[in-house]
């Protein structure tokens, strides 16, 4: 990911910095992070990146379409890279348990709102929430 990092940030008008592969290398291995999250996670690599840094290089690293945010709770944005596979939120309000699903799994939803809509969603910015079946309460 570092060389697609480094010529995207190129073709921009942007140098690949230290911090700037740190921040996305943060993002990959948490998988769904908020800008805090990414913060104290590269602070144990580099505890001079400042939480400035994080969110300007986030912005920068979303504009390059190497990382997406969701709003998977009243929190900050959640961020995860695009080297997954598309996918969209499962929230539980309850555990607040995150669950990634394929598109697939709205494909009648996607193809109603097509249809009766002329509106094609962005997936991978949707959060879904409600509760686990496990977290449900009993009746």
């Amino acid at each position: 990911m570092d060389d697609e990092l480094a010529a995207r940030l190129r073709e921009s008008g942007y140098r690949l910095t230290p911090q700037r592969q740190l921040i996305l290398r943060a993002v990959e291995t948490l998988g769904h992070a908020t800008p805090d999250e990414v913060l104290e996670h590269v602070r144990a690599q580099a505890s001079a990146v400042n939480a400035s840094t994080v969110y300007r290089t986030l912005e920068v690293l979303e504009e390059l379409g190497l990382v997406r945010h969701a709003h998977l709770s009243d929190r900050a944005p959640t961020y995860h890279s695009t080297a997954e596979p598309e996918h969209f939120h499962l929230v539980c309000r309850s555990c607040h348990r995150v669950r990634s699903v394929e598109p697939e799994a709205a494909a009648a939803l996607v193809a109603t709102l097509r249809a009766e809509h002329g509106f094609e969603p962005d997936l991978g910015h949707l959060a879904i929430f409600g509760r686990c079946l496990a977290c449900e309460p009993p009746a």
